[in-house]
């Protein structure tokens, strides 16, 4: 019985989102200088745009009686509550309370505050539980960062637990079945054998003996945020740049629902960028969506508990793999919680 108890302690975690650690949030245009309420990794965050266009967050709850700071008024880098006009910086500190001036609440840090970083056309929050004054950096891979690449965000929603994402990208083999029809997953071998292979900062699951002709690795890597990396070889036809790279991360927004960002990038320049973004906005668009949606529709139509019925065999290594990964360091941010 202890032993199951354990398991849905850490399964809770896990389902809301570990701490301490950097997640994508929304597109940068879903935010701007009005307050915009948005429920995410098990708590409802209001976010907004100082005078200086800077991103700034919250947890959506007023320090003096719980009302929703997202209807209130911003004040800069502050928001005043609409219920009873008190004042919360982005930093959770109370810096007025009109109605009762100098009392206790007014100057402490009542408020959970957030840091926020925009990059890539992604609003990222670090998921701290107490106020801290210094995150530790945003390190993302390459494609989101170097001007060698060129990239595309695509958002989207989709129901379920972000978990189930997780395993769908850490499974290279279902490309050949579920997207065979895709003019770039339409070759390759329908058998394979896989192996993991360790890098500095996570693992390559891939097929062993096949590289460069359809979906054939998946990277999961931790750099302070966890993110996934694939590359799907391209006909000439798509133009510019060499392989077609994917970079995920995935967010839990309820147990039953997840924010699901995908980067398509290419490594182009000069006037090969340019090429790049035409086809892809005129022609390949709309083919990554219909992927994508073949993947919602089988991920949205999965029983909840899908998994503790399964019967794994040699191509689902990478996803036990990463989910004992997940939950040891479930544990251990229990183990901490309870050291504390």
């Amino acid at each position: 019985m202890k032993t199951n108890q354990q398991q849905d302690v850490t399964d809770a975690v896990l389902e809301r989102g570990l701490v301490n650690l950097w997640y994508p949030i929304c597109p940068s245009n879903l935010v701007g200088h009005e307050p915009v309420s948005l429920q995410r990794l098990g708590r409802k965050m209001v976010f907004w745009r100082d005078q200086e266009g800077q991103v700034r967050a919250l947890e959506d709850h007023c320090p003096h009686r719980g009302a929703p700071l997202s209807k209130g008024v911003v004040l800069g880098d502050r928001i005043q509550c609409g219920y009873h006009g008190v004042q919360v910086r982005c930093d959770g500190v109370v810096t007025s309370v009109p109605g009762s001036p100098g009392c206790k609440l007014e100057g402490s840090r009542a408020g959970l505050g957030f840091h926020v970083r925009e990059q890539a056309g992604v609003i990222f929050l670090y998921n701290a539980t107490t106020n801290i004054d210094t995150p530790p950096p945003l390190n993302l891979p390459e494609e989101l960062t170097g001007d060698a690449y060129s990239s595309f965000i695509c958002y989207t929603e989709w129901k379920g637990d972000y978990r189930y994402v997780l395993d769908n990208v850490m499974d290279p083999m279902h490309g050949t079945y579920l997207h065979k029809q895709s003019h770039s997953m339409a070759a390759g071998q329908t058998t394979a054998n896989f192996r993991i292979r360790d890098t500095e900062h996570g693992f390559i699951f891939e097929k062993e003996g096949q590289r460069d002709v359809n979906f054939d690795w998946t990277e999961w890597a931790d750099t302070g945020i966890h993110w996934m990396r694939l590359e799907i070889p391209y006909p000439k036809t798509g133009g510019p740049g060499g392989n077609f790279i994917i970079i995920g991360s995935y967010t839990p927004i309820a147990p039953n629902l997840a924010a699901v960002f995908h980067w398509r990038c290419r490594k182009v320049s000069g006037w090969q960028r340019d090429v790049w973004r035409f086809l892809y906005r005129n022609r390949l668009e709309a083919r990554h969506w219909a992927v994508l949606e073949q993947d919602r529709e089988i991920l949205e139509n999965m029983e909840p508990d899908a998994n503790q019925y399964e019967h794994l065999y040699q191509h689902d290594m990478g996803i036990v793999r990463l989910r004992r990964h997940l939950r040891n360091l479930a544990k251990a941010e229990l183990e901490r919680s309870e050291k504390a």
